[in-house]
């Protein structure tokens, strides 16, 4: 094994389980999760011999994850089944109810995947609105209001959801 696979053995091994938890965030399935996880990994591997800046790994690989992400929605030829509703296999955080977490995710998994890519980078990865503006390729300003758009999308279908029960 040369030195270029054994290092990105590494990465992969200390990085993919972070970064399905972002896909599933994206995606709201673990199954396409993985594949989004698979297919950026592949991606990263066939460029690794070019990257340099391997502190700036994680976010080149997370704007790898969010962009196959958005360009397999465009695409339009993946074909979505609905959520099981099976427990996610990996643990919940502590204070957080797993019935709340279940309302969560299906109310992300609703909202359109722009604004999803924009709530999961901006709260759930907590990156900054330029370093997310960076990572979808768009302005500040579109940062902004893709997230609050996405934030009164999220409200307004949890509300939706609180109503039914």
């Amino acid at each position: 094994m040369s030195d270029r696979d054994a290092a990105f053995q590494e990465y992969f091994a200390a990085r993919s389980d972070v970064m399905r938890g972002t896909a599933y965030l994206l995606c709201g399935d673990w199954h396409r999760a993985e594949d989004l996880v698979q297919q950026t990994f592949t991606k990263i591997y066939l460029v690794w011999w070019r990257i340099r800046r391997h502190e700036a790994l994680d976010a080149y690989t997370r704007q790898v994850l969010v962009r196959t992400f958005l360009s397999e929605r465009r695409r339009g030829w993946f074909r979505f089944e609905a959520a099981t509703g099976d427990v996610a296999d990996s643990a919940a955080r502590s204070g957080v109810h797993p019935e709340e977490r279940i309302v969560l995710m299906e109310a992300l998994a609703k909202v359109p995947p722009r604004q999803r890519a924009c709530l999961v980078l901006r709260y759930w990865e907590d990156m900054s609105v330029e370093r997310t503006a960076a990572v979808l390729r768009c302005s500040e300003g579109t940062v902004k209001s893709q997230a609050a758009r996405g934030l009164q999308t999220l409200r307004g279908l949890l509300s939706e959801q609180e109503r039914v029960r």
